[in-house]
């Protein structure tokens, strides 16, 4: 008979090892832990009180105490008389008395087993051979049951749910606990413009300080060799969590530059050209952009607590790639995700040391400009209460090492940015600030915002300026997807506010009907997936078919990914079409680089982009900025033909 508590032990086995597998590979959701240890808890409690084997009722009566069985003629296998005899030692040494069947008795005897707490006797099969066996250790193996054929193979399954939980321990505290990176001592390089730089610097040891930065023409620039001072800070403290950011200026166009820290940190960067111009030489700009960053994920017990496989695979690209920035879209941490530690300014700033400590970033960032938008994950998911509690404690390290480093603020004191390099301009939005709740007005309420007033005024008067000569591309840059078509969790998107995503379509449209040859893009992140959409203009409307928008949404550099498929085109609404031109769902490191080009004669731009997944380039894709303005019908070829 089976027991009722191999139920619950197979049960309770099953859904550890599952929620394990997804925990390690698929999401590490702060749920699941609670869950995997409580199964824990209930597999050994009914583990111990599943019998080690798991008999089967005699036929007959079973009240008799040591009953004869008839011999039967046969020849005895050596090998299944020597398992059946070390099988009734087992039994004996549980207290179970054997009625019939002993080692003295041919194979085909049938084994009787008298409980000694009850009035049942059981029946042990005599086919005691391999198959039977090997049935028996799949059985304890996969289902987490006791095994009758050897007690190590049921030590074997409880050792490997005894593992899985411990490794979802490791996960969950190993890093936040051991790794607090109060010693971080490191620097790196912000924005840079073409004739300015800012360079951040931390430092905890007080015996390092004063702190001072120096810089001068690489040897490649042939601006000499003497250093010159960027300035110097005497005493860091806590309140900046033991930083300094230093603005190097009146720096040359399209040079390279080094820099030097006094405590022994030192790096390169190059300027831009300026605004309207190409790079001398390869007269191509690249840059790079991506979003969601979680350490030692997919977990591998065997790597460092803080190593993060995705800058491996952009470390891999960078030299290659000859990147000026990346544009990284948010979710730079995850304080909720596998555990919230406390909502504390301190428990943020580590979540960010903790990056910046991994032994994976200075390969990929050493010289490579990173620039930020704020997510949800800095805060808290889905975050869409403004600047309530724990907006300060959130932005407190977002300010210290990005903020700080960024391109100037569209407005004094604004959260969100506006830059210019070489053939394009950039408006970097701040898609939480300032969000209304995304419940309960619905997705067309005209009051519900995610910018507020000011924040879109901005972004409009944004689009509608002129820009330098030889300025082809306008980014938008959203942490967010811009298109309705990703459908899980949609609330979250652009989605649920699309009276103001109207009013923002309407003004990137307008930019291509002018007739100055500028195209719009827009970039975004948070999905964990990749996806280029095409939102061309309504039919039949004032704006042409060459005033196409073009949004491209890539995450995570180094995170989950899911295998459900959340993307998928949907009716139009509101005359608005959204066109997939390429959905990959699939890789846990995603990254695209942007590269803009000239068409011969300078009358158009040409953007080229590179989608890499996993370390392989796996994609790409070729515009143009519009040519003149021009009506007339459409079909989906013509979109991007």
């Amino acid at each position: 008979m089976v027991f009722p508590t191999a139920y619950v032990t197979a049960l309770s086995s099953a859904t550890l090892r599952v929620l394990a597998y997804i925990f390690f590979r698929w999401i590490p959701g702060h749920q699941l832990p609670p869950i995997i240890y409580s199964a824990l808890l209930v597999y050994l409690s009914s583990y111990l009180f599943t019998p080690l084997l798991i008999l089967q009722p005699a036929k007959h009566n079973s009240r008799r105490r040591k009953q004869q069985v008839p011999q039967t003629n046969g020849i005895l296998s050596e090998d299944i008389e020597v398992r059946k005899k070390n099988t009734v030692e087992d039994l004996e040494g549980l207290g179970f008395e054997i009625v019939s069947g002993g080692p003295e008795d041919t194979p085909e005897t049938p084994t009787l087993v008298q409980d000694p707490d009850s009035d049942t006797t059981f029946e042990l099969s005599s086919q005691n051979n391999t198959f039977n066996v090997i049935l028996d250790v799949l059985r304890s193996m996969l289902l987490g049951l006791p095994s009758p054929a050897n007690a190590l193979w049921g030590m074997a399954t409880v050792a490997i749910n005894v593992i899985l939980v411990l490794g979802v321990l490791d996960v969950v505290y190993r890093g936040p606990m051991l790794y607090q990176s109060h010693e971080l001592s490191f620097s790196r390089v912000g924005y840079v413009s073409d004739t300015s730089a800012k360079i951040l610097v931390r430092e905890p040891d007080n015996s390092q300080t004063p702190v001072y930065v120096s810089y001068r023409g690489a040897p490649s620039a042939g601006l000499g060799d003497a250093w010159k001072s960027v300035g110097t800070v005497y005493s860091l403290s806590n309140g900046t969590d033991y930083t300094a950011t230093f603005t190097i200026w009146g720096l040359r166009p399209s040079t390279h530059y080094e820099y030097a820290a006094s405590n022994n940190h030192a790096g390169f960067f190059k300027t831009t050209p300026r605004a309207g111009q190409m790079p001398p030489g390869s007269k191509k700009l690249t840059f790079l952009t991506s979003s969601c960053i979680k350490p030692r994920f997919p977990y591998n017990p065997f790597q460092h607590p803080l190593s993060i496989p995705g800058l491996k695979h952009l470390a891999k690209w960078v030299p290659e790639l000859h990147a000026s920035f990346m544009l990284f879209l948010g979710d730079f941490i995850y304080i909720d995700v596998p555990h919230r530690f406390g909502t504390d300014a301190e428990t943020y700033r580590r979540e960010y040391r903790q990056v910046y400590s991994s032994p994976d970033w200075p390969g990929a960032t050493a010289n490579l400009p990173w620039l930020h938008v704020i997510d949800d994950h800095e805060i808290a998911n889905d975050w869409d209460k403004q600047t309530r509690d724990p907006y300060q404690a959130a932005t407190d390290p977002f300010d210290i090492y990005h903020t700080s480093l960024n391109p100037p603020p569209a407005l004094p004191n604004a959260s969100y940015f506006q830059f210019t390099q070489g053939p394009a301009s950039f408006f970097m939005m701040d898609t939480r600030r300032h969000r209304d709740p995304e419940l309960p007005a619905s997705a067309h309420s005209h009051g519900k915002s995610i910018l507020g007033q000011t924040q879109l005024s901005s972004l409009l008067d944004y689009l509608k300026r002129d820009e330098p000569a030889g300025v082809k591309w306008k980014f938008v840059i959203s942490s967010i997807p811009f298109t309705r078509n990703w459908r899980i969790n949609a609330k979250d998107t652009w989605s649920n506010y699309l009276h103001e995503r109207r009013i923002i379509l309407e003004a990137m449209w307008d930019v291509g009907m002018r007739g100055d040859g500028i195209g719009v893009v827009i970039l975004s992140g948070d999905r964990h997936e990749f996806a280029a959409t095409a939102f061309p203009p309504p039919k039949n409307s004032k704006w042409p078919l060459s005033a196409t928008v073009h949004e491209f949404s890539t995450s995570p550099l180094s995170m989950f990914y899911l295998p459900l498929r959340s993307y998928w085109e949907v009716p139009g609404e509101d005359d608005v079409e959204e066109v997939c031109i390429k959905y990959a769902p699939d890789g846990n490191s995603k990254f695209g680089a942007v590269e803009l080009e000239e068409v011969k004669g300078g009358e158009q731009g040409l953007l080229r982009f590179r989608l890499f997944i996993d370390g392989v380039e796996s994609w790409d894709y070729v515009l143009t900025t519009p040519p003149a303005v021009s009506g007339g019908g459409r079909s989906k070829d013509a979109i991007w033909g």
